[in-house]
């Protein structure tokens, strides 16, 4: 194992993360891969995957190591999906209640969009761009979950607490999801004043997510519970499955992504705490 690395564990996964967070931001607001056909970034979660493979050769590493287990992806599979299924099930019927009680006639929407804050986003209608939506969100959720809850959280692991691990992956996860608010803010959708307030909520929101998948690693001994609630959140709740009104589509689709988290996130922490104690 590496030990220049491993002796500044906190540093070095800054260090990987500073390069990981630039070619995403170039992507996102240079490159804009988001706004072509394929309507997705994508080339930064390629590069981060290519990313994990040279880190963990460096530091003597495999796979199976930081949570890509050889075993359990089925079960781990079904937990995940099975939570995210549960918690967006609430979260679909407490938004479509909200709505209609403002006097909006609401249905459900099959289609792929790119997420957007401002709510306005590209529709895209058949089969091919939803193989593509799926295929892309499988890459995200290998590349995020292979990075955040895999490779960070295992190199602070090794000289830190668990606890440690835990939340400073989640906070480095929450800051990789300011790209978006900035995004917005670049191209003029949002003032500063709402660019502080949504980035610091997403933030907070993005890092209570990465605190809960951490938590489902640790329980799970492996990465795959977390990576498909990971891909539900991504794939369908946020680009699948749309609410739609007389006024738009998705007009609350923050406040479904955090009722849903807010569930699954209260969930798993209970029954770690109950059957492991808790990380606070």
């Amino acid at each position: 194992m590496n030990k220049k690395i491993m002796d500044n564990s906190m540093g070095s996964c800054c260090i990987i993360f500073a390069i990981l967070i630039f070619i995403h931001g170039f992507e996102a607001i240079v490159l804009r891969m988001d706004e072509t056909l394929l309507g997705e970034n994508f080339i930064n979660k390629l590069f981060g995957i290519l990313v994990i493979f040279v880190v963990l050769h460096i530091i003597g590493r495999k796979p199976e190591d930081i949570g890509f287990a050889k075993t359990g992806l089925a079960k781990g599979f079904l937990k995940g999906f099975a939570l995210a299924v549960s918690s967006f099930m609430i979260a679909y019927i407490a938004e479509i209640i909200i709505l209609r009680n403002q006097g909006l006639e609401t249905h459900l929407g099959i289609f792929t969009t790119g997420f957007s804050l401002t709510g306005e986003a590209t529709v895209h209608t058949g089969i091919g761009f939803i193989l593509m939506c799926v295929f892309f969100n499988i890459v995200n959720v290998i590349m995020e979950e292979g990075t955040f809850r895999g490779l960070f959280y295992k190199i602070v692991e090794t000289d830190h607490s668990m606890r440690a691990a835990i939340i400073f992956q989640a906070i480095l996860f929450g800051i990789w999801h300011i790209v978006t608010p900035l995004h917005n803010l670049i191209d003029g959708d949002i003032s500063l004043a709402a660019f502080a307030a949504l980035g610091a909520g997403y933030i907070i929101l993005a890092g209570m997510m990465g605190i809960k998948w951490a938590l489902l690693y640790r329980m799970t001994g492996n990465l795959y519970a977390g990576m498909a609630d990971h891909f539900f959140n991504n794939c369908v709740a946020t680009n699948l499955l749309h609410v739609i009104t007389d006024t738009g589509t998705d007009e609350m689709m923050i406040v479904r992504v955090a009722i849903a988290q807010l569930l699954s996130f209260t969930a798993v922490l209970a029954v770690w705490h109950k059957n492991r104690n808790s990380i606070f």
